[in-house]
């Protein structure tokens, strides 16, 4: 009968077939903690192969990508490196077809991410996913950008060498979001402290308002990147990320001025008449329809159902503090936004003699306010222009074209630099030095459009670049691996496109060459002559073509004002109009005299006034374009590459939909046919030996369950066991390659038809170690039960082996109960009861706890508190159970005086220099003749007290002469200091009254050190008076206080009774 497992086995082999080691993990080890040897053999080295997974809700996994390799009818491999026929274009595509039918977006080519747009969320960029890929071997979990991320990260870290990310793909593709993926991976997973995170923030935060002001709603794209970017993501030696830096290329700025139809602006125009609040629009004096203004009525779209521009202006303004703007920066910013569109309100007339004149003043006003610019001199130079001749300078009018194209240049050139402001104000609040860095490229695919124009032969020669650097880069990234492990090196056969390159770039030769010099060539020249001067110098080179130089064929498709360029990725048609007025990007020089005098900073650091006086013509357009493109190229030779590609399926944006067609167009011009040739053409298959052993050990008798010997012996035994012929494979140094894909699907299909066999070894071996252990543990229950009674039985006697587990089991008991139940303060006098041999250690504890929590009690008490503390000890010491008014004293705080330092006289103070009052309160002093009552001030310092009458003193008392001091038992206030009588400035003892006498008594017997001579007297005090007489002061209760001079001369003290509750 054959072996079925049980129903949960099942479950759990199905769902770890093909997972990772932390997926088992994770699932079985946490929960049986098996014995490593058998755990070690099958999961944690056998089933690691791909695998994405989710947790849900419960805590099961489910697998929301693929599994191993033996999936791959079904969702196809998942490194094209893999296929069979790795020559034929049509399997590169159904294997794309099948993963994006499976959800499964991404794809490698060797090192290389292919990203196909989902159209759709997916629930593959979660925090636990970055925690998957975290510091896990790129071939040893499924294709994400993560791994790239990571791989990337670590790259950096360990080789300590800067990579960077290289990002392409048609607009639509995905890019813009990759490059988010790839930043939010870091700011999630790298180490980071408070200054990091908000310095991460920053980094995060700058990509919104970049899309804001460069990107804008395209047929193909709802939020295309109309501009290159390059950033550069800085690290510090920890691997935290401290800073950034950014570079844009190729602003589309002709945008500013005309969109295709259905197209858009630059989405900030739309969030600003959207989201504005009503205050700032009319500060703007703008209106909220975007159907007002001139130049954003081109491509009648000024809605887009896919963008909320309100909850997207309230973002961008939002993230602009956090990046280090002003609230002043903003305001500017916002108004040079404004100036535009007014600017492209501006109208012209033509008067009769062909002159023009602006028809709009009020919009002209307008934009000077907005810009900070003088309006008659902005007025004057959109309707003339400066010329200089022979060191001369004339003004000359424009007609009505020329006026309009010195608008919009105006336009172009103050978003443009503005643009270019913004970049380097976020580059500002992200610099650092001394780090190391990761780049991120995310710049335009090959674009091949229905009409194509200056900006897509820029865009394409930029491909171009990067494609040589691509092939070149990766054929000497295989060259060193291949020299690395010792393996002989084969010529490698590809399309070279530097031909291309040169054509376009050359020097006195290159399209942009002559583009430049037809710029620069004095007389009439226009768009026409340009291409007649590309015929007469490129005719005759394999991939350029125009419609003169075309044959019959050729010239039926191609329109006399276009030539051809036989790309890498295939043929463009560019049409010539344009390409002239677009290269020069010429703004007229009393533009920029102008816009030099702005009162707007930003404006003012745009248009530099060295720009004027500077008599040396500007670059052209395309030759700056290339020179960037020149130093981008030296950036990117001078970083470890990695590489991602992305590919739209459709241009409905629909998800789940798979245009063939479109599809197979992006693989051409991304040129991953021509990668995937260069990385088969010798190994598809490369993994380092301890990999290789770990997966495909159980298939080799003599490597399994372990292999203790050379990690190449290994592999060659189990190779051989396998069968693998001399041309399947080659051993380096510490990799195994092998040729064909076919070879590693026959391992992978005998590991997996050799995996129930494993899984009935595990099942034995769990069994059999369930059974020792659970023998093992009744053993143990039965010994312990033995003990115990025994131990019971002894329990009066010494400590014996008969009794010593018992004991201890009791003192263990009573120490682990006393731990639960210790006091918590000073107050809490409980304590467990011991057991009879731990009294004396108990009492012993009990005392040490108690002083530990005194000492911790102490230590929190505050220094002016302590003071309280000690004065109310003293006055314990002193009045309790002696005086009836201490009870009520004793919730009462002592203050530092009963007297504000406003109601002691300055003379006073003057008179006592530098002994300073520590404690003043009000006393009643009675005379010696009679019992007067009189109004004075008890002051004390450190060493004397002194009576005061006003502002004088009347009476001085050292606390050296200082004989004694009484006070009565009862709950009257008078007091008597008592002085010596041989004392001749002395006039007697001082009798005095006080409300607060008990607070004045301690801080009088605590100053004068006198605690010890406080006399408290029941019935009556004596005292001494002057000459040697003796007066005498009786106490009595009654129903309220009263002091009066009594019958006999005595001075006689009712006080009141208290009540009691």
């Amino acid at each position: 009968m054959p072996f079925v497992p049980p129903a949960c086995q099942l479950s759990v082999i199905t769902s770890v077939r093909g997972s990772s080691e932390n997926t088992f993990s994770s699932l079985f080890l946490k929960r049986h903690s098996l014995i490593q040897r058998v755990t070690h053999i099958l999961f944690l080295t056998l089933f690691s192969s791909p695998l994405h997974r989710n947790l849900d809700i419960e805590g099961r996994v489910r697998l929301v990508m693929e599994s191993a390799l033996t999936a791959r009818d079904r969702v196809g491999v998942q490194d094209f490196v893999l296929l069979e026929n790795y020559n034929s274009e049509a399997a590169f595509i159904e294997n794309l077809r099948r993963r994006f039918k499976e959800n499964l977006i991404y794809t490698y080519i060797g090192s290389v991410l292919v990203s196909v747009n989902p159209y759709k969320e997916l629930e593959i960029y979660s925090k636990q996913q970055m925690e998957r890929y975290r510091g896990v071997s790129f071939y040893e979990i499924s294709p994400h950008i993560y791994a790239v991320s990571d791989n990337t990260y670590r790259a950096m870290r360990t080789e300590r060498k800067d990579q960077c990310i290289l990002i392409s793909g048609e607009s639509g593709a995905g890019k813009t979001e990759a490059s988010k993926k790839i930043l939010l991976y870091y700011a999630v997973t790298c180490p980071a402290n408070d200054h990091m995170a908000a310095l991460g923030d920053r980094l995060l935060q700058s990509n919104p308002v970049l899309e804001a002001f460069g990107n804008a709603k395209t047929l193909r794209n709802d939020n295309s990147s109309r501009f290159g970017k390059y950033m550069d993501v800085q690290f510090d030696f920890r691997g935290t990320p401290v800073g950034g830096h950014i570079l844009n290329y190729l602003l589309e700025k002709s945008r500013v001025v005309h969109q295709n139809q259905g197209e858009r602006n630059f989405h900030i125009f739309y969030q600003l008449l959207d989201g504005g609040d009503d205050n700032l629009l009319s500060t703007l004096d703008l209106e909220r329809n975007p159907q007002n203004y001139h130049y954003m009525v081109k491509g009648n779209c000024p809605r887009v159902s896919s963008i909320n521009d309100k909850n997207n202006w309230k973002v961008v303004m939002k993230a602009l503090p956090v990046i280090g703007f002003t609230e002043q920066e903003v305001q500017k910013l916002l108004n040079i936004i404004a100036g535009v569109l007014h600017l492209g309100n501006t109208q012209f007339g033509e008067g009769e003699e062909g002159e023009t004149y602006i028809t709009t003043e009020t919009q002209i006003m307008t934009l000077a306010k907005l810009l900070g610019v003088d309006g008659s001199a902005l007025r004057e130079a959109l309707t003339h222009k400066k010329l200089t001749a022979k060191g001369e300078e004339m003004i000359s009018p424009l007609n009505f074209e020329q006026a309009v194209c010195a608008r919009d240049a105006l336009a172009k050139a103050v978003y443009g630099r503005t643009f270019t402001w913004l970049v380097e104000k976020i580059n500002q609040s992200l610099a650092v030095k001394d780090s190391s860095v990761i780049g991120l490229l995310d710049i335009y695919g090959f674009e091949v459009l229905q009409h194509n124009s200056f900006e897509q032969f820029c865009i394409n020669y930029c491909n171009e670049k990067l494609q040589q650097l691509f092939i070149e880069l990766t054929l000497r990234s295989e060259q060193e691996e291949y020299e690395t492990e010792g393996i002989a090196w084969e010529t490698v056969k590809y399309f070279d496109n530097k031909i291309i390159c040169d054509l376009i770039e050359e020097k006195h030769k290159g399209i942009i060459s002559i583009l430049d010099e037809e710029c620069l060539r004095p007389g009439e020249t226009c768009d026409v002559s340009f291409l007649e001067k590309l015929e007469d110098t490129l005719s005759g080179h394999p991939h350029f073509v125009t419609h003169k130089l075309a044959n019959g064929k050729t010239r039926r498709v191609m329109s006399r004002e276009e030539f051809r360029l036989l790309h890498y990725a295939g043929e463009v048609n560019y049409n010539v109009n344009g390409f002239l007025d677009k290269n020069n990007d010429l703004l007229n020089r009393n533009l920029k005299e102008v816009m030099c005098q702005s009162d707007n900073q930003i404006l003012s650091h745009c248009f530099r006034k060295e720009e004027v006086i500077d008599q040396k013509r500007q670059e052209m357009a395309a030759t700056q374009f290339k020179n960037s493109l020149m130093k981008l190229m030296e950036i990117l030779m001078s970083k470890e590459p990695s590489y991602v590609r992305c590919i739209k399926p459709n241009d409905a944006k629909q998800p789940g939909k798979f245009d063939e067609v479109l599809v197979r167009h992006q693989v051409k011009y991304l040129g991953l046919m021509e990668n995937l040739r260069v990385r088969r053409a010798g190994f598809a298959y490369r993994r380092r030996f301890e990999a290789f052993l770990q997966r495909y050990k159980p298939l080799c008798p003599e490597t399994w369950p372990n292999w203790n010997g050379r990690l190449v012996d290994g592999v060659s035994l189990l190779v051989n066991h396998l069968g693998y012929k001399p041309e399947e494979y080659k051993l380096g140094r510490s990799k195994i390659f092998i040729r064909f894909p076919k070879t590693l699907f026959t391992t992978e299909d005998a590991l997996e038809a050799k995996k129930p066999e494993i899984v009935i070894v595990i099942q034995s071996a769990w069994r059999g170690m369930k059974g020792r252990r659970r023998a093992k543990r009744r053993r143990q229950a039965a010994e312990l039960i033995r003990r115990f009674i025994k131990g019971f039985i002894y329990r009066h006697e010494e400590y014996c082996p008969e009794n010593e587990y018992f004991l201890d089991h009791v003192r263990y008991s009573f120490l682990k109960n006393l731990h639960k139940n210790l006091p918590k303060s000073v107050l809490d006098k409980s304590w467990p009861t011991p057991p009879p041999s731990l009294v004396e250690a108990s009492e012993h504890l009990r005392r040490l706890h108690m002083r530990n929590m005194v000492i911790k009690y102490c230590r929190r008490v505050q220094p002016e508190w302590k003071k309280q503390m000690m004065q109310k000890v003293v006055a314990s010491e002193i009045f309790k159970d002696q005086k009836d008014s201490y009870p009520q004293s004793v919730g009462r705080l002592f203050l530092d005086s009963r007297l504000e330092r406003e109601q002691i006289n300055l003379k006073v103070v003057q008179t006592l220099g530098n002994d300073k009052v520590q404690y003043g309160v009000s006393v009643i002093k009675y005379d010696r003749r009679g019992f007067k009552p009189r109004p004075r001030q008890l002051l004390l310092t450190n060493t004397y007290a002194v009576l005061v009458d006003r502002t004088k003193i009347k009476q001085k008392i050292d606390y050296t002469a200082l004989r004694g001091i009484s006070v009565s038992s009862l709950t009257d206030g008078i007091f008597v200091l008592h002085m010596p009588s041989e004392d001749n400035k002395q006039k007697g003892d001082v009798v005095l009254q006080c409300s607060h006498v008990i607070e004045l008594v301690t801080k009088l017997a605590m100053m004068a050190n006198k605690i010890n001579y406080v006399n408290i007297s029941p019935g009556s005090i004596r005292f001494s008076m002057a000459r040697g007489k003796e007066g005498i002061i009786d106490f009595v209760r009654g129903s309220e206080l009263k002091v009066a001079k009594g019958k006999r001369g005595h001075l006689l003290v009712v006080s009141q009774q208290l009540r009691l509750n």
